[in-house]
């Protein structure tokens, strides 16, 4: 069997790093992260960096990730048929319901975000593609595990983090949850990974009827419920985008 090359695995590994967390690290901070000595992090990012797939602050000297990253990541959504047949569907549903949109799949033990479309008004927001979520806190991070047995398997072996004082933590509560999700046909989230924000999400399959990806609706709590439970009518508007998309995947009616 061949052998990995050390060389790329430490790339992989320190633009894992990069993405995750805080926006922007140091020299140190990356090659103590990584348990790699100063010289060889220095010149795996000097590297990447002349490749285009990090950045360098010039006045902290720090590291973020860079466009040529962005500009791959792109033309994959650009080609991902799940994405390309939401496209529509879910700017209608960002126009009536005035809130943020969000598509997302399952990716190493999280929801991977695919698409996202702001919130219709004039505030300023930021670009979450290719941003990750829990599975276990967020509405479409239960629609995944209600739905998709891997994800199951994913959301139950990997710790619980609580978020918030409101995050389900344990195992019975979380299976709970996911009963909930399915007897429903839709998921939320109140509080539970951010403190003042909601979301609702119903999820998207494909022509075999397999579940492929889940879209939600996210905004202040005050906004997405009403006396504590999230708004009918926007779950309504979130099952009915989340059937036209699997339609459009040829799954049929659900």
């Amino acid at each position: 069997m061949a052998r990995n090359i050390q060389s790329l695995e430490r790339a992989a590994a320190m633009l894992r790093l990069l993405a995750g967390g805080e926006r922007r690290l140091g020299l140190s901070d990356v090659a103590s992260s990584l348990g790699l000595a100063k010289g060889t992090a220095h010149g795996i990012l000097r590297t990447l960096q002349a490749e285009g797939f990090v950045e360098q602050d010039p006045a902290s000297g720090r590291y973020q990730l860079g466009a040529e990253l962005l500009r791959l990541g792109n033309s994959y959504l650009d080609v991902h048929e799940l994405r390309a047949r939401a496209l529509v569907w879910t700017d209608d549903l960002a126009r009536s319901s005035g809130e943020s949109v969000y598509v997302g799949v399952l990716h190493q033990q999280g929801v991977l975000i695919m698409h996202h479309v702001f919130r219709p008004d004039d505030s300023r927001q930021v670009l979450e593609v290719g941003a990750m979520q829990p599975l276990h806190s967020t509405a479409l991070g239960k629609v995944l595990s209600a739905y998709d047995p891997v994800a199951h398997t994913e959301a139950v072996d990997n710790a619980h983090e609580a978020f918030t004082p409101g995050t389900v933590t344990s195992a019975d509560g979380f299976e709970e949850l996911l009963a909930l999700t399915r007897a429903r046909g839709w998921g939320s989230d109140v509080e539970e990974t951010w403190v003042g924000v909601a979301s609702v999400a119903a999820p998207i399959h494909d022509r075999r009827r397999m579940p492929v990806g889940a879209v939600g609706v996210t905004g202040a709590v005050e906004r997405v419920c009403k006396e504590g439970e999230v708004r009918p009518d926007l779950v309504a508007a979130v099952r009915d985008c989340a059937r036209a998309v699997s339609r459009d995947l040829g799954a049929g009616r659900f």
